[in-house]
């Protein structure tokens, strides 16, 4: 499916102090990365900050996107919740907005256990009907999916891929062969954490999950394809190039980065959801100068 193979490009969702959704900057976002040839759109991600708009406005995002999109980039949107009916109730507005694939997280306060996680899966892929990837983002949830919960989530009719964080470059191939053992044929294998995924790629990763790709999504694309067509060497010295802004990656955290660098772009005028507070002013200035001084080719 080419919803999890290349490229998934992650966007900001533009919205303003009480939550609606900018659609028109939401569009100029979405349009950015149709015209730039993405082989898919990861909406309401982490980044899209899908865990603070209400379910209205994610409808309203998913269709604007989709809308955009106008069937040239196929869409996935986050359909994470902490309840489980909840879920299920957005994964089913997500297909009737068109969505292509749902991005599933197991989103909780109390921490959750690997069978309370399968049930949760098992629930909204069976009463929605959308294809659905296995959100791996520990970072944010406190949850870890392991492999052998991946391999028993990988045969529930409807689980068609996940989305893991990219391990370090000398642990991506083991992780990688592990899982693949593990999987059904034409199950992807997808990871985001952005600085890692030219190793991830390279390795032969059937998708890299990008933060980078929803802000300058040819960079993203430039590494992408050198690694899918086995070129190694044009890959790494591609992603080489872009350690300033991966340092800023690390040091601000993707989403932050992300609203400061799509300002700073001209692309929106878009504030992260309180109690997010946008960069300081100190930091946007460094954004600003890594962002004016990048080589991306």
């Amino acid at each position: 499916m080419p919803l999890f193979s290349g490229l998934a490009a992650f966007p900001i969702t533009p919205a303003d102090a009480v939550g609606r959704v900018d659609v028109a900057a939401l569009r100029r976002l979405v349009r950015r990365l149709a015209d730039a040839k993405v082989d898919s759109i990861g909406l309401l991600g982490s980044t899209g900050t899908y865990a603070y708009l209400p379910r209205v406005e994610r409808r309203r995002a998913i269709e604007a996107a989709v809308d955009e999109a106008g069937g040239a980039v196929p869409v996935m949107a986050g359909v994470g919740a902490l309840r489980t009916d909840d879920a299920v109730a957005l994964a089913q507005d997500a297909k009737a907005a068109g969505a292509g694939a749902g991005l599933l997280a197991p989103v909780s306060y109390t921490p959750l256990l690997d069978e309370e996680v399968f049930a949760h899966f098992e629930t909204v892929t069976g009463e929605s009907g959308l294809p659905i990837c296995i959100y791996n983002n520990p970072g944010v949830t406190h949850f870890t999916f392991s492999a052998a919960l991946t391999q028993r989530l990988s045969v529930l009719p409807g689980v068609v891929a996940v989305k893991n964080p990219a391990p370090p470059a000398d642990q991506v191939a083991t992780h990688l062969s592990d899982l693949r053992a593990r999987v059904p044929a034409g199950f992807s294998l997808g990871y985001s954490a952005d600085a890692n995924c030219a190793e991830a790629m390279i390795a032969g990763g059937d998708a890299w999950h990008s933060v980078l790709g929803g802000i300058f999504p040819e960079a993203a694309l430039a590494i992408c394809r050198a690694a899918q067509s086995g070129d190694a060497t044009e890959a790494r010295r591609l992603n080489a190039l872009l350690e300033p802004l991966w340092q800023l990656f690390r040091d601000l955290t993707g989403l932050r980065l992300a609203y400061a660098a799509a300002n700073l772009l001209g692309l929106t005028e878009a504030q992260p959801p309180r109690p997010i507070l946008p960069l300081s002013q100190a930091a946007q200035a460094r954004v600003a100068s890594v962002v004016g001084g990048l080589r991306l080719s």
